[in-house]
């Protein structure tokens, strides 16, 4: 029988993952199924500039996946069962359950609400492909004029706010966080990220945590009360509860625990990668959601898999955490770089360079999914069990 490994969540980490082990695992030993909610592979990192008006390129994973012997499963997740080793999907009015021997849980993540009411039935976030499409339509409605607020200061909320702006010069961009803008960034940086909101005529509103979301309106801590047409929901994001029900060990943000291999603290049979890891990097500080975490964790979740499952030795892939990228827009940019303990540095990368820098980035992080196998099946690596009766045949 063959070892069957799960894969749940193509984004950039599950995707990624599926298909280099689809390209190194035999496939007479090996049966890989990935389970997603959508059809495409969704560009969460372009996600800002679908909302804002800009279409992104179709990618199929039943396109991106051909060829591997991948099995595709378009549903969602529902349950997780680690001690039968089940997982329980939905797909329209059908519920199945899918066993497994190996699961890779790629979830991802979602917008964090906080707890504050409103955000659920009048807000915006731009963490998935269908709330982008729904802030998208509405944005559509209100044409040359209204107002739109961001909520967060963070990196998406930063590139949600100057991406509308550029894109609709005629709506009236705002941004209220609870920080400072941009207040970890190097002072180069920073600077250059106000002129950037000057230069786009969005207003900030500093220090000013919102605690209430109505239809056409954000009422602000202090109890002022924010017009806007459309609230932008971009206060960060937050693990997907599926994993803290199954019975996993999670943190207090709900992310698995793992260990430096990306196993499960409590469940070695299932590994982790991508923004539902908890794992501390190598500056000693825990891995940040991200894209670029997605690639680490990835990387050392199938060198573990691999060399569990094949009997290899486990390479150790850098978990390393070197900045933040920050788009301004089409034409403008930000690379700040860190130090050791995720410290800015003092310069940083500014202005078009940096975009054209974070556009090729994006571009190729979806050219590496949209091409699992490099053009080449290697399909090398045979179960531990197998590889052992082979040699045991051979020396006979």
């Amino acid at each position: 029988m063959k070892h069957r490994i799960v894969v749940l969540g193509a984004g950039y980490a599950g995707a990624f993952s599926a298909g280099y082990l689809a390209r190194r695992l035999h496939p007479d030993d090996f049966e890989i199924t990935v389970v997603n909610a959508e059809s495409d592979f969704v560009e969460r990192m372009r996600l800002h500039q679908l909302a804002a008006g800009h279409d992104l390129r179709h990618r199929p994973l039943a396109e991106v996946f051909a060829g591997t012997g991948i099995r595709l499963r378009v549903a969602r997740v529902t349950e997780v069962d680690v001690e039968r080793r089940t997982v329980t999907v939905a797909d329209g009015g059908s519920v199945d359950r899918l066993e497994y021997d190996t699961l890779l849980y790629a979830l991802g993540s979602t917008a964090a609400d906080h707890g504050v009411p409103g955000v659920t039935e009048h807000a915006f976030p731009v963490a998935a492909r269908p709330s982008a499409l729904r802030l998208r339509a509405r944005l559509d409605e209100l044409g040359e004029s209204g107002a739109v607020l961001v909520v967060g200061g963070n990196l998406t909320a930063i590139e949600a706010a100057t991406e509308i702006a550029e894109a609709r010069p005629g709506l009236r961009v705002s941004l209220a966080t609870s920080g400072e803008l941009g207040g970890w960034l190097g002072p180069k940086a920073r600077r250059h990220l106000r002129r950037a909101f000057d230069r786009l005529d969005i207003a900030v509103h500093e220090h000013t945590g919102i605690e209430r979301v109505e239809a056409a309106e954000a009422i602000a801590a202090d109890g002022t009360a924010f017009v806007s047409d459309a609230t932008v929901w971009a206060a960060g994001f937050a693990a997907s509860p599926i994993a803290a029900a199954s019975g996993l060990r999670v943190g207090p943000d709900g992310r698995i625990e793992t260990d430096r291999q990306m196993r499960s603290l409590s469940h070695p049979d299932v590994y982790v990668a991508g923004d539902s890891v908890f794992v501390v990097g190598d500056n000693g500080r825990p891995l940040p959601m991200s894209c670029a975490s997605a690639g680490f964790t990835g990387r050392q979740a199938t060198a573990a898999i691999i060399g569990d499952l094949t009997g290899r030795k486990v390479e150790a892939t850098a978990l390393s955490y070197v900045g933040n990228h920050i788009s301004l827009g089409r034409r403008d940019g930000l690379f700040q770089l860190v130090d050791g303990d995720a410290c800015a540095k003092p310069g940083a990368l500014r202005g078009r360079p940096a975009a054209r820098v974070k556009s090729a980035i994006v571009a190729t992080s979806g050219w590496a999914i949209s091409h699992p196998t490099f053009g080449k099946l290697d399909r090398k690596y045979r179960a531990a069990t197998t590889a052992a009766r082979s040699t045991e045949l051979v020396a006979g």
